[in-house]
């Protein structure tokens, strides 16, 4: 795998070929991509293809190749075709058919380990711990003891091998009709978990730097913190935004058989019909049957088409609980910062009303200390009262009288501005 890893080429190249057509010369781009191939048995390959050679290869309009391509910024996407599935998931941007794997080769970290994953993958190893087709094959005396066990009902299969010896030895039961996955599932559900691995990742890196920065704002406001909150909102949203493309197309699969029914490229291929409707397992035609009684027809029974995709469907159910955990996360992260900046505008309004309530009282002080410069301008009129003529005690009642005469009016303004809940206690 190492060798892949050093292996550096450029992703678009981009040749001009001229042709010449009634005397006029037109520029054809043709665009050359790197794919990495990965086959059946596991073994990758660096190819340089351009797009006609993998819309023939694969069988794909042009507009499913303009899904991956890397420069243009396309939703996440599964579509099922008639030869190959298209998978546009964050980093992997893949072509699977029913023999080989074709992606668009990156440099991430991700698709790295993405591919190797896959390599691992894809190779089919069937793994069963005691094979009954074995055990009985060249020895006669446990033949009968299969047939006999065979005959038994499907719904008991642990109990037709239990309490059974041959030779002193228990029988393990086996499951003989398990299938292991074909090749197009199992490259679906490695391109499937590494796009989950992926947005599992970055929502824990985001968790781990969003709550403390939100439990130090509440703490302490400030611009810097606030600054670090909006950023952490921004990249909250954008990941949701991510994770729910992926889960509105994983259950827009699920929601549609016939969609499910598209991707099973293994049967199509066995089946050849490649070229006609392709083969939905447990599909029966709907069609009436008659049995004739005399000379006329009865009906007997109406069936209707159904494809069956069970696999496919246990595939997918698996993954999109898995998305709508990581959804779950996010979703609780975004009530945590909606609570946050609940919390910082209620402490806001409360030092706003503090703020409204001290402007208040300076006002009213100020109002009542005019009161008492009024007095004092009054005085101070150069115009003669019989008060000037009087003893020096005259003067000191009326400067006393006005300043307490000035209190009392504050206090009574208070008084009443609680009263009327206009400052609070």
């Amino acid at each position: 795998m190492g060798r892949f890893n050093n292996i550096v080429e450029e992703e678009m190249v981009k040749t001009a070929t001229m042709a010449v057509r009634g005397g006029r010369r037109k520029a054809v781009a043709i665009e050359i991509m790197s794919w990495m191939i990965v086959s059946k048995t596991g073994e990758s390959v660096v190819e340089s293809i351009d797009k006609h050679s993998i819309m023939r290869r694969t069988g794909l309009p042009a507009r499913d190749l303009r899904v991956l391509d890397p420069a243009l910024s396309s939703p996440s996407s599964i579509v099922g075709r008639e030869k190959s599935i298209v998978v546009n998931l964050e980093h992997i941007k893949a072509i699977i058919m029913s023999n080989e794997v074709l992606l668009i080769n990156l440099s991430s970290p991700f698709f790295i380990r993405f591919l190797q994953d896959l390599q691992k993958r894809v190779p089919c190893n069937i793994q069963t711990s005691i094979s009954v087709a074995d055990g009985v094959e060249g020895d006669p005396e446990k033949k009968p003891l299969l047939e006999e066990t065979s005959q038994i009902g499907d719904d008991s299969p642990k109990n037709a091998w239990e309490g059974s010896f041959v030779d002193g030895a228990p029988v393990v039961a086996a499951e003989t009709n398990r299938k292991p996955l074909p090749f197009e599932f199992r490259a679906l559900e490695s391109c499937i978990e590494s796009a989950c691995t992926c947005l599992e990742s970055e929502t824990k890196r985001l968790e781990k730097e969003a709550y403390p920065a939100l439990d130090e704002l509440t703490s302490r406001i400030s611009t810097l913190n606030l600054e670090r909150v909006r950023q952490i909102k921004n990249r909250l949203v954008a990941l949701s935004g991510r994770v729910q493309k992926v889960a509105d197309q994983l259950e827009h699969l699920l929601d549609d058989d016939n969609d499910m029914a598209e991707m099973y490229l293994s049967q199509k291929s066995d089946a050849h019909l490649m070229d006609q409707t392709p083969i939905k397992e447990g599909c029966n035609s709907p069609f009436d049957e008659y049995i004739y009684q005399g000379d006329e027809p009865v009906q007997e029974k109406s069936y209707e088409s159904k494809p069956n995709v069970e696999e496919l469907e246990m595939l997918l159910e698996a993954y999109f609980a898995q998305i709508n955990g990581i959804l779950q996360k996010l979703s609780s992260l975004s009530e945590y910062v909606d609570d946050t900046e609940d919390y910082i505008n209620i402490m806001l309004d409360d030092k706003r009303n503090q703020l409204l309530q001290v402007s208040v009282i300076f006002n009213t002080i100020t109002m009542i200390i005019n009161a008492g410069i009024v007095v004092v301008g009054l005085f101070g009129m150069n115009i003669h009262i019989d008060l000037f003529d009087g003893q020096p005690r005259q003067f000191w009642a009326t400067t006393v009288g006005t300043v307490v005469s000035c209190l009392l009016l504050f206090l009574v303004s208070i008084w009443w501005g609680k009263k009327k809940y206009l400052l609070s206690e």
